[in-house]
């Protein structure tokens, strides 16, 4: 399981030109599932991700996490995190699993993240061409694969 986490100033998510989804300060989450990927490699990485200490203390250090500064996160799916472009100029998503499973696993990713207790929690639609509007903050860009945790 990959993400790529955005901290931001704002963030939000449309499908056929209407808001889905909608947060201010926090994380923007693109987040892919390959084959293979289990609950518990969800479980590992929302763990990972709201105790990321990615926000500046009065400092201005790295010491605070989203947690700390009460921050909203927006989920949103991207199989193309697993695309695999050593061949041609067409990616292949072979690694990426398959849809059903794939949005099973995105859902559950979502419902452990809601349990910990992120003030707010907004996704896309699993599955839709969605329009993402990303307002990075720093620019911050963290990727974590859940392989490597």
């Amino acid at each position: 399981m990959r993400a790529v986490v955005q901290r931001v100033n704002r963030s939000q998510v449309k499908v056929n030109g209407l808001v889905v989804g909608s947060i201010g300060r926090g994380l923007n989450i693109l987040l892919g599932i390959k084959k293979g990927d289990s609950e518990e490699d969800a479980q590992k990485l929302v763990k990972k991700i709201v105790n990321l200490r990615i926000f500046e203390d009065k400092k201005g250090k790295f010491q605070l996490s989203l947690l700390d500064i009460e921050g909203e996160a927006l989920i949103i799916s991207q199989f193309t995190l697993y695309a695999n472009t050593r061949k041609g100029r067409r990616p292949s998503f072979e690694e990426a699993e398959e849809p059903k499973r794939a949005e099973e696993l995105y859902n559950f990713f979502v419902r452990e993240f809601k349990k910990t207790g992120v003030k707010k929690v907004e996704t896309g639609i699993f599955g839709a061409m969605m329009e993402v509007l990303i307002e990075n903050w720093g620019p911050v860009t963290i990727l974590l694969d859940s392989e490597q945790l």
